[in-house]
């Protein structure tokens, strides 16, 4: 069951999905240096609820494994990194200039407890994977009826 304030965030979420606020004059290539975001966009992820795990999929592109690092308590789990690029000398001006580097996090809470001690991590193609293993109290049960 979800608490009154995930149901406001999927609500926010909802009405106002990230980057509302951009306007389309980001777009512009003349606007050189003020396009370019002041942080990384926090990644997008997949929650799923399943009968004895939580699994959480993000998209992470261009992060490397080294530069993650993932935490878990039993109600929430964040996901923090960063993007380093290379800086290079170039002779002539940016027409446009997108490719951020910096650093991001995500704090999801979780539909149930999860036990943190088990929980697993897997990083392939920019796309990270956690496991999160439920504690047996938050497990689904079926209930026969009487």
């Amino acid at each position: 069951m979800l608490s009154p304030f995930d149901e406001m965030d999927r609500l926010f979420e909802r009405v106002f999905p990230r980057g509302w606020l951009r306007p389309l004059a980001w777009e512009s290539p003349l606007l050189g240096e003020f396009a370019e975001p002041s942080e990384m966009r926090p990644p997008r992820v997949d929650v799923f609820d399943g009968e004895e795990n939580v699994i959480i999929r993000a998209e992470v592109p261009g992060v490397d494994k080294k530069d993650l690092e993932v935490s878990v308590n039993d109600t929430a789990a964040t996901i923090k990194g960063k993007v380093m690029r290379e800086a290079k000398e170039e002779k002539g001006e940016y027409y446009r200039c997108e490719i951020g580097s910096g650093e991001f996090s995500r704090t999801l809470t979780l539909p149930c407890a999860v036990d943190g001690s088990k929980a697993s991590a897997h990083l392939k193609d920019g796309m990270l994977e956690l496991t999160l293993p439920k504690v047996e109290k938050s497990r689904r049960h079926t209930i026969k009826i009487d």
